[in-house]
């Protein structure tokens, strides 16, 4: 980039540091706004260390952090001898610079590959019946109506039915606690939009949604790895063998002792989890709410899987172990409005409706709307007054996802011991998906193995804040039956490939 082009890179930054937090943070965020924005187009120089830092003025260190951070993230590509770029369009914002998906979801949605089993994106691809019949009602309910449609908190029938919704499951509830939002990544944007402040630190699980960690990096957030559930211990393998530790895994302290360095949030996927399957028993939930309570740090509960629990039981959310709710005790000073609880129908009844929602503290749900308003004025009518329909029958289509899900699920499980019994999981306990150790090398290498063979696999380092969980996998049991064999033994077939160490299962004809 010439020094006319350098100039003009400075004018775009514009006031970049007038922010909160370390500078190389606040470079990084605004540089990562032009590249997703298309000002800065794909393939454009950026200016060398030195050049930008003088111009800057700030360190050289300063600008080498925010270009190797966009780099892990895939928007820049940095090769000594040929400086700094930004990324091609096939090394989005969606891929890192060495293939490895930094977000898996998005990968697969914005670059579908052709002919290949998807075992990424983890949402069901057909609607239920039950679909059409929530439609052909919310139509009747809009003859007659005369309003404008902008409703930035959402639709008031909608509202109530997820207020009584909650109210139903042991935590009251009113609609001015609720904000309707365009599905839970809406829900989960709009809250670090408020709560969080470029280099604020978020703790999460690990691993965890990696949606999640997009948004949180997209703020300029610095996201740290928490051990949420006391009983669990990250640094050694969590799916089976306390002797054999993951290789590089990193210790990870306990969320109380993470909460004294006062983060800005806290993310938990506490029920049927994202990508484990688990479920967090009703004492570390009520550990986790008393310790936000107790730190007076905002803590969201993401539930878009709450529905699939396999039992057939919904557990309470982390709100109701509050303090000021009933059967938890309170804390000097603490008002129990710590808990933000997201949700939406994608998971039990389907993605396409973009239909999602926060429970918050109505002071907090207020801001929200006004925050919303900003973006998109709301949501569109009909389909909020079809998901309140959809509440309505929630517990017959719950019923039958949940059976639906378990018996794949069991499959799932069968066909891997059948197959390939040398990888290790825990059985989910609700959910769409397992998470699987390999018993050797790394997982972002097989991936690429299993994608020749016709599997998309997400590795784990996609789903850790830090990378880590270099030989863990995602697999969804979404697939009929059929299919999800047809993906097992092009799986083991990939890892033949991949481990060199043949099996007969694995001779088996592939048909993908």
């Amino acid at each position: 980039m010439n020094g006319a082009n350098l100039d003009d890179l400075v004018d775009l930054l514009g006031r970049w540091a007038s922010g909160r937090g370390p500078l190389y943070l606040l470079l990084a965020a605004r540089l990562r706004a032009l590249v997703d924005d298309g000002v800065l187009a794909p393939g454009e120089t950026l200016p060398p260390d030195r050049a930008l830092a003088a111009r800057l003025a700030v360190g050289r260190g300063t600008v080498v952090a925010a270009y190797d951070l966009l780099q892990q993230e895939g928007r820049v590509v940095r090769r000594q001898g040929s400086g700094t770029r930004v990324a091609p369009l096939d090394l989005s914002a969606a891929r890192s610079l060495d293939g490895v998906p930094a977000n898996p979801l998005l990968m697969h949605i914005l670059h579908p590959p052709d002919g290949v089993a998807l075992l990424t994106c983890a949402a069901p691809d057909e609607p239920p019946p039950e679909l059409a019949e929530a439609y052909a009602e919310a139509a009747a309910a809009l003859s007659g109506v005369r309003d404008l449609g902008y409703q930035p908190a959402g639709n008031a029938t909608l509202r109530q039915a997820v207020a009584d919704y909650y109210t139903g499951r042991g935590l009251p509830t009113t609609p001015h606690e609720i904000v309707v939002t365009n599905g839970a990544q809406q829900a989960l944007t709009l809250l670090a939009g408020l709560l969080l402040t470029p280099g604020d630190t978020v703790l999460t699980g690990s691993p965890t949604y990696p949606g999640a960690l997009e948004v949180f990096r997209h703020a300029a957030a610095v996201v740290r790895p928490a051990r949420l559930d006391p009983a669990l211990d990250p640094a050694l393998d969590p799916a089976l063998d306390p002797a054999r530790p993951d290789p590089g895994a990193a210790s990870v302290p306990d969320v109380a002792a993470a909460m004294r360095d006062r983060p800005a949030l806290v993310y938990a996927v506490p029920t049927a989890s994202n990508p484990t399957g688990s479920v967090m028993p009703a004492g570390a939930r009520r550990r986790l709410a008393e310790l936000a309570a107790r730190h007076d740090v905002p803590l969201i509960d993401d539930e878009v899987c709450a529905e699939l629990c396999f039992t057939g039981e919904t557990p309470p959310p982390l709100a109701a172990y509050s303090p000021g709710s009933p059967g938890s005790r309170g804390f000097p000073g603490s008002r129990g409005e710590q808990v933000i609880t997201i949700a939406s129908l994608s998971k039990v009844v389907w993605g396409g409706l973009r239909i999602g929602w926060i429970r918050a503290p109505a002071a907090l749900a207020s801001r929200l709307s006004r925050l919303r308003a900003v973006h998109d004025l709301g949501g569109e009518v009909m389909g909020q007054l079809a998901a309140a329909a959809l509440l309505r029958r929630l517990d017959g289509i719950r019923r039958a996802r949940v059976a639906e899900l378990r018996a794949r699920h069991d499959h799932l499980r069968a066909e891997l011991r059948a197959l390939l019994p040398s990888w290790s999981f825990e059985p989910a306990a609700g959910g769409q998906t397992i998470w699987v150790r390999l018993p050797r090398g790394d997982a972002d290498s097989f991936a690429q193995v299993a994608l020749r063979h016709g599997v998309a696999v997400p590795p784990g380092r996609s789903f850790d804040p830090l990378g880590g969980h270099p030989r863990h996998l995602r697999l969804h049991f979404l697939f009929p039956e059929e299919e999800l064999s047809r993906a097992v033994r092009a799986l083991a077939a990939a890892w033949d490939a991949y481990d060199g160490t043949a099996r007969p299962a694995a001779r088996q004809p592939l048909v993908v």
